[in-house]
């Protein structure tokens, strides 16, 4: 049975609502929650099971981490990462929340300290992996703690049909009978109807609240580009954004390394990060990267998960991931914090065979024949969002099943008109379209491609395809834009991809009209941004002082190393913005700036008074 919507009329947590808004300012430094935290929350209170799909940056932590708080009883979270704890933990006991972790990466002393807190009674959250809570010794600290609630974190990971599944979070109902009278919290980023309905079902959440937040993020400034020079467009990106994080996300190692040396030799603050490097390695260079010691961290997948950094200006893939949801989640690390960012994706159609390879060659491992259809269906969903020319907002939010209402974002490569209009689009969508009549649907769209181009091929040739009319009638046209040509003219209905893993291109019932002329057809040809900023991003700094801005966040970065902590855990990039646009005087004008909790400004409040006001 799928999880049913809550609407909530009224505010079930209204008899709470003071000591909520007081935990909040309290705490995290603001006054109020967002309409899907809100719902969140009641779901908690109502002690009803849930499950929440909110984006990255969407204040999902908060979710299940002020509901304790409330009531006085304590949650158990399970995270799959132990950085993604160990930053949860300093986080929320740096705001002064009572938190612990427990993972095989404490000392026997840190682990018993932890013991210790929650015999007390002292720990409101307590985080563990799923490993450790299906021991028998996890067990029985379920039994020993008896929370209130349950939290499942990343909870895609549950599902066969996800993006990153994980067998061991499919033992994880094996802990109800530890907690009988617990409810039940499923919190996700990035959940299609189809795998929500698996979490659902798999974690056996019993008559949950499903509460699903607008995917769509529209401070991300989206841009899919054909890869010429990866180099040349990565340095171009990050140079729209000097001085500020940057994440460039590369398939291999080796690629890692060698962009990460290369962008260093141009002046550039990056490192490599892979799971090649040996853990103490991986750990310096992440906590330079955390306390803003080095801007750009060059990586593969391994990084990002279990990272909170709030202000990364931009992410960069210099190649085409394996599925939409992973680029949603890869791309949600820019701009955690509300504020404008960029998330560039350069990708060609070799991208999709070598992930190809690497799927063959990882289901070889596994003694399997070959991927599994679903993976070949991600894998080709992706590849239709990055030829396709339509607004990637509306793209994006219609791939997770949401209606994107706009004409345009305003936020995009397709919306600012960076890929112009092709002026001649109905004589090149009739030259495709007669190619793939005059090859019946037979073959996919690498060999239509060399047909219209011109080649040679030994299967060209073998199949007489060289004889035919519409062979070279694009010779001069690239490879790649007539890959995208084709793309759009799938999304606009006029060709259509046949199922299976190896995939066929034809014409649609609807063809005959595009042939004709019937139909109307656009077409655009990508090309390289560069426009620095979006109008939304210029009002995200209408009236900020930027020299007292980086002033600011030099002190930020000083006090970040000398504590060694992140530097988003001190202020982030919007409390500074607004105390770079407010310039507080006084110590109760600092307060009411966003994001400045009593605890944060006993700690720092002085120091950052003190620069703004000398």
């Amino acid at each position: 049975m799928p999880p049913a919507p809550i609407e909530l009329h009224a505010p079930h947590h209204a008899g709470h609502a003071d000591s909520i808004r007081r935990l909040l300012r309290a705490h995290w430094g603001f006054d109020e929650l967002r309409p899907m935290q809100s719902r969140a929350l009641a779901a908690a209170l109502d002690r009803r099971d849930s499950l929440v799909v909110l984006p990255t940056g969407g204040g999902k932590s908060l979710c299940y981490q002020l509901p304790p708080l409330v009531t006085g009883g304590s949650s158990i979270i399970i995270s799959p990462l132990i950085s993604l704890m160990q930053d949860q933990v300093r986080a929320l006991t740096g705001m002064g929340v009572a938190a612990v972790a427990l993972h095989s990466g404490m000392t026997e002393r840190e682990l018993a300290d932890a013991d210790r807190a929650i015999d007390a009674g002292e720990a409101r959250l307590i985080y563990a992996a799923p490993e450790r809570l299906v021991s028998s010794r996890g067990r029985e600290l379920i039994r020993r703690v008896r929370p209130d609630a349950i939290v499942i974190d990343e909870a895609h990971c549950i599902s066969q049909w996800g993006h990153d599944f994980r067998p061991e979070y499919r033992r994880l109902t094996e802990l109800r009978a530890a907690a009988p009278a617990a409810t039940w919290h499923a919190f996700t980023a990035t959940a299609t109807p189809r795998v929500q309905r698996d979490i659902a079902e798999q974690l056996r959440l019993r008559d949950p609240a499903l509460i699903v937040g607008d995917c769509d993020r529209p401070n991300l400034l989206y841009r899919v580009s054909h890869r010429v020079d990866a180099r040349e467009q990565t340095l171009a990106a990050i140079r729209r954004h000097a001085g500020q994080a940057a994440i460039v996300y590369c398939i291999s190692r080796r690629e890692t390394e060698s962009l990460a040396e290369w962008l260093s030799s141009k002046g550039v603050s990056a490192e490599a990060y892979h799971a090649g490097l040996t853990p103490n390695v991986r750990h310096a260079v992440q906590n330079r990267f955390m306390t803003d010691r080095t801007s750009v961290m060059v990586a593969t997948v391994a990084f990002g998960m279990g990272i909170d950094r709030s202000d990364v200006r931009c992410v960069v893939h210099t190649a085409m991931p394996k599925s939409v949801e992973h680029y949603q989640q890869e791309a949600g690390r820019a701009g955690r914090d509300g504020l404008d960012a960029e998330c560039l994706l350069l990708y060609s159609s070799a991208d999709a065979v070598r992930w190809r390879q690497l799927m063959d060659r990882s289901a070889a491992e596994a003694g399997l024949e070959g991927p599994s259809l679903h993976q070949m269906e991600l894998l080709a969903g992706v590849q239709r969002f990055c030829a396709s020319m339509r607004c990637r907002h509306r793209a994006l939010a219609e791939y997770f099943e949401q209606t994107y209402t706009g004409d345009t974002c305003g936020a995009c490569d397709v919306c600012l008109n960076e890929s112009p209009a092709v002026p001649d689009a109905v004589v090149v969508s009739q030259k495709i379209l007669s190619c793939v009549a005059r090859l019946d649907g037979r073959f996919g769209v690498a060999h239509v491609v060399d047909v219209l181009r011109g080649s040679k091929k030994e299967k060209i040739v073998m199949y007489g395809h060289d004889r035919l009319t519409v062979h070279g009638l694009m010779r001069s046209t690239p490879a790649e834009l007539l890959r995208s040509y084709i793309a759009q003219l799938v999304d606009q209905g006029a060709l259509e991809h046949t199922p299976g893993d190896r995939p066929l291109i034809r014409l649609t019932t609807h063809a005959r009209d595009f042939l004709r002329g019937e139909r109307e057809v656009t077409l655009r040809a990508p090309k390289l941004a560069a426009r620095a900023e979006t109008a939304r991003a210029e009002e995200d700094w209408a009236g900020v002082d930027r020299d007292l801005f980086d002033r600011l966040r030099s002190l930020r970065r000083s006090i970040a190393e000398d504590r060694g902590i992140p530097a988003y855990m001190i202020f982030d990039d919007r409390t500074l913005r607004a105390m770079a646009r407010d310039r507080p005087a006084t110590n109760e004008a600092m307060l009411r700036v966003r994001g400045v909790g009593p605890k944060k400004f006993e700690e720092f409040g002085a120091e950052f008074l003190r620069l703004i006001n000398p």
